[in-house]
């Protein structure tokens, strides 16, 4: 590219011998820098996170750490794909403004995905239980204000409120990046909420949700597109299983528009605390596992770790994942070297 605008500039030269230096470098200058834009977006990285801070330890100590070592590292952005805090803590709002604050540390772009502990599991705290609808939309109230994510350099996003339809479920977003697709949407485990009330409407706006998203990879030709959520769907268990009764829908769509996109799909949660990286959708009609779709689930607690994902065009599997393990946050670290 640069080879091309440099025989642009000669042949301007050459033509216009009396053109000024100046107005050849203005004329030129916006070529080499979408050039350059589009060269940096080939290639960029950015980390994974969830099911942190659970405790006072981590809360003032781990998360903190994790915090400090994603700070450092050249980034373009940082998603936590839930849980907040543990299951049966209170859901008090001081919890969720020392959270709020806590993010706001974060010098990347930070989107935060919601976790059942925050909402789903409020009624069952010991301590004081809450209602978790009015948990919800404390949360909504509190983390998805505005169009801008968390942190302290920010990245506008899109969020499926914008459609009257689904005005209530603004913590569904989707942002791009390098000509890559990110869709988060409100999937909390363990069992995505499903018997209550609020479940029906709310998983018909993450299926509209899935849907537009897939519509848009492939109308504007997007190189990969990767879902955020908090849940497990349990992919191995058979769709009879109670567990899947609040997946099959998801997984089911998910299923056929992957098959339809015929590009790289990844599938992030959390929930079950269990890193691992993997190909666990498997094709209702061939029986074989669809392998354009990859499954990342993040690290959680007691783990406070991170993963680093790289982006490179040039790779035909789009995406790199890389445990990255918190120095001051081994398990080990205290331990001296053997001699």
């Amino acid at each position: 590219m640069q080879s091309k605008i440099s025989s642009l500039c000669w042949k301007l030269f050459w033509r216009n011998p009396l053109l000024p230096a100046g107005t050849l470098l203005l004329l030129t200058w916006p070529l080499v820098s979408r050039a350059n834009e589009r060269h940096a977006d080939l290639r960029f990285e950015f980390a994974l996170i969830g099911d942190t801070p659970y405790n006072e330890d981590q809360r003032t100590n781990l998360f903190p750490n994790m915090i400090r070592e994603l700070n450092r590292s050249k980034l373009v952005f940082v998603v936590h794909d839930g849980d907040i805090k543990s299951g049966d803590s209170a859901c008090t709002d001081a919890l969720f403004e020392e959270s709020f604050h806590q993010f706001q540390t974060f010098k990347h772009p930070l989107i935060y995905l919601l976790g059942d502990n925050e909402w789903t599991d409020c009624g069952r705290s010991k301590e004081k239980p809450f209602d978790p609808v009015e948990r919800l939309e404390r949360l909504r109230a509190m983390f998805t204000a505005g169009n801008k994510s968390l942190g302290q350099r920010t990245l506008t996003l899109e969020r499926q409120s914008d459609n009257p339809s689904f005005k209530k479920y603004r913590e569904n977003v989707r942002w791009n990046h390098g000509n890559i697709l990110f869709v988060g949407l409100n999937v909390p485990g363990s069992d995505n909420n499903v018997g209550q009330p609020e479940f029906g409407p709310r998983n018909q706006a993450n299926l509209a949700w899935i849907k537009e998203g897939f519509d848009i990879a492939t109308k504007e030709n997007y190189r990969a597109v990767m879902f955020i959520l908090q849940a497990n769907p349990y992919f191995e268990a058979p769709a009879n299983n109670p567990k899947r009764a609040g997946f099959n829908d998801m997984l089911k769509l998910f299923e056929t528009e992957t098959v339809r996109f015929g590009r790289q799909v990844v599938f992030v949660h959390g929930d079950t605390h269990y890193f691992r990286i993997d190909q666990p959708l498997v094709s209702s009609v061939s029986k074989r596992r669809i392998e354009n779709f990859t499954r990342v689930e993040t690290y959680g607690n007691p783990d406070v770790h991170w993963v680093r994902v790289g982006v490179d065009w040039r790779d035909p599997n789009v995406f790199t994942f890389h445990p990255m393990h918190v120095k001051g946050n081994l398990v080990n670290h205290a331990i001296p070297p053997a001699k």
